[in-house]
């Protein structure tokens, strides 16, 4: 769970960055169909929730 968290976390973070540089994959732009503003919650749940997964298993083993 601590590397799916992270590995949500990282593609959240990847998301959220890169259209300000101009960047769009083409696996990232189904979600701007929605609109900016649902586009900019999926990016930052993905990336919370990632967060959250991490955080919450890291020191399992």
């Amino acid at each position: 769970m601590k590397e799916l968290g992270l590995g949500l976390f990282l593609l959240g973070l990847l998301s959220l960055i890169l259209p300000f540089f101009g960047v769009h994959h083409m696996l990232l732009t189904w979600i701007d169909e929605w609109g900016p503003t649902v586009a900019w919650a999926i990016r930052g749940g993905v990336t919370l929730v990632g967060l959250g997964l991490y955080l919450a298993f890291r020191n399992r083993d």
